[in-house]
């Protein structure tokens, strides 16, 4: 097990391949290993750092009062402890609010940004439905039918064709051996709904592409593409037959879309 020590927590982080660095930013309530359906083909081509955000995985899980510009912090101490004078950065979701807010505050260290179903403002609507999902917990709903009420914001209508494939899914998330605590994904929740870069997003330097899956309901294309208007280099991919887990959806053309972009 691979940890660093930042200044404000301990850090699991993972390598695999070589080549250009691409270091992947997890989602709400996920950690490093909501990465594996793609990171056997992407470390065929780049030097792939996977790591936990605080507050999940194997990380340390005190992330009280956390925002996002402090995991973004987090995972700028972990280029530091890497010595990488630069990285290429990809983030989904939640994960890529990290990493508009490091390429913003920090634009030397970012060669190129991918953007993964994610936004750089949350909707009311949005803040809302989080908002409720910490009320489920608190509630003492069944965790069976909680974990199923989120993938059907975050995974595409193929995902419910095949009934066992979804109760293994929602079985393997109950009993996840690294489960984060429901306080702590309160804590990513509240960071995210206060999380605006709309009136600096224009500071992103970086050669950007946003990655919007065609049947993302949570972060619909048409609702978010304006915001990444501003961004002076940026490129937009629509992926089809995949929604807001786009690298789980479909994972073929999603590293597809990754590499070409890098190796542009």
């Amino acid at each position: 097990m691979t940890k660093v020590k930042t200044s404000k927590c301990e850090l699991y982080y993972k390598e695999y391949g070589t080549g250009l660095p691409l270091i992947l930013i997890a989602g709400l309530g996920s950690d490093s290993v909501s990465w594996l359906p793609v990171i056997i083909n992407l470390s065929k081509n780049f030097r792939v750092i996977t790591f936990d955000n605080r507050g999940v995985g194997r990380s340390s899980h005190d992330n009280s009062n956390i925002t996002i510009e402090d995991m973004a912090d987090d995972c700028i101490e972990l280029i530091n402890h890497l010595e990488l004078p630069s990285v290429n950065l990809l983030g989904h979701s939640m994960g890529g609010m990290i990493a508009m807010d490091i390429a913003i505050r920090y634009p030397q260290l970012v060669d190129n940004l991918i953007l993964e179903a994610t936004s750089p403002f949350v909707s009311n609507r949005n803040a809302e439905m989080f908002k409720d999902w910490i009320g489920f917990l608190k509630a003492g709903m069944n965790r069976h039918l909680w974990f199923k009420n989120m993938f059907y914001w975050i995974f595409s209508p193929k995902f419910f064709e095949d009934e066992v494939l979804l109760n293994q899914a929602v079985t393997m998330a109950i009993n996840y051996r690294y489960p984060q605590s429901d306080n702590s994904f309160e804590n990513q929740v509240n960071a995210i709904s206060n999380f605006n870069c709309l009136s600096s997003i224009s500071e992103i330097k970086a050669n950007t592409l946003v990655i919007y899956g065609e049947q993302d309901i949570l972060f619909p294309p048409k609702e978010t593409a304006d915001g990444f208007a501003d961004i002076q280099n940026c490129k937009t991919k629509i992926i089809s037959n995949a929604a807001h887990s786009i690298h789980m959806d479909n994972p073929v053309d999603f590293i597809k879309a990754v590499v070409v972009f890098l190796h542009e």
